[in-house]
This record gives structure tokens, sequence and C-alpha cells, in this order.
């Protein structure tokens, strides 16, 4: 079984490196890797993952944002564009926009983070066809925590970036899940 590496781990402080599909090897044991890793963690369940989180430093990470969601497969993705309107510029000054994000490599550590929730991505499939697309909302956010991984930005670097407010989780005696805010 693969394991979600856990920071403070190097790899996942650097930069990956652009996956070459006629020099790089494995891209289909890596995305199965990849699949198990991620659909093995349960709580909480993970909507996204990239390769250096399994230790591979390939600019590549999969999504899979709901329980009924197929998974995608992003290969050197690069953001082409990010923005808001302007009536969404005034409403990205207050909270509501900032969304609790949590990350796999940070058991029980989550933090506000504000997203913008409109991103344009140009990538490759695993076939190696390039797409462009842009992505709303939940799976924005998604896109835009799994491109920091693979500059190798870790969600509490924005957190803090943003003045932000970072949380460790915990379980009560009922299994439900108790924020405790740290020090930052």
């Amino acid at each position: 079984m693969v394991k979600i590496i856990s920071a403070p781990s190097a790899v996942l402080g650097q930069a990956a490196k652009p996956f070459d599909f006629k020099k790089d090897k494995g891209l289909v044991s890596l995305l199965k890797e990849m699949e198990k890793a991620l659909l093995s963690a349960s709580d909480p369940k993970g909507v996204g993952l990239a390769a250096p989180q399994i230790g591979k430093s390939f600019a590549i990470f999969i999504t899979k944002p709901s329980e009924k969601s197929k998974i995608s497969v992003f290969i050197n993705p690069r953001i082409v564009e990010s923005g808001q309107t302007s009536s969404q510029k005034s409403a990205v000054r207050s909270k509501k926009l900032r969304k609790l994000e949590g990350c796999l490599s940070l058991p029980n550590i989550w933090g506000e983070v504000l997203r913008s929730p409109k991103v344009t991505i140009s990538y490759q499939n695993a076939k190696g066809r390039n797409i462009t697309k842009t992505f709303n909302g939940f799976m924005a956010t998604i896109v835009q925590h799994e491109v920091d991984h693979l500059d190798g930005i870790l969600f509490p670097k924005r957190v803090l970036e943003q003045k932000g407010k970072l949380y460790k989780s915990s379980k009560d005696e009922k299994g439900q899940d108790e924020f405790e805010e740290l020090p930052i």
C-alpha cells in the first residue's frame, strides 16, 4: 500500500518536475498508486492528491471532488487565468469566500484559505492530450490547492500570507470533529 507522505518531508516543499511523456516511464502505475492512496484516505476523505504526496516529484495531480465523481488526471498543469468579476472582488474581502481547507499530508490541520472562485488551467490528460479548462467553486479550490502542492507550497503558507487562522481537529466522545485554534 502506498503511504501518503506527511509534512515536513522535503519532497513536499520542492517544486515538482514536469512529466515528460517520452522520457518518463510508469505513468499508468503512478496514477494507480495515486488513486489507491486517495481512495484509502478515510478521515477525512481526500478530494485531491498530488504526486509529491506519495513521494514522486512529478507535476501530476488527481481529483475526486465527490463520492460519485470519477478520478480526473492533471499532468503538467499551469494556471492560465485566475480571477473574479468586479462584484466578486468586493465580496472577496468578506469571510464568506474563505473556505476551510485541509490536506492529507497535514493530518488534523485545517485553515481558512481565500481562493479564487474561478480558475482556468492548461494541462495534459493521461494520454498526453493538451486541454485548457475553467473550473468554478469547490473544484477551483481543489485545483489551486493541488497546483500549490506542485509548486512546493502547503496551504498553511497561504493561511499565513492571508493572516488567517489555523486549527487542529480532534474527535469528541461522540466522534464529532472539534476544532481548536492554533496560535500562529
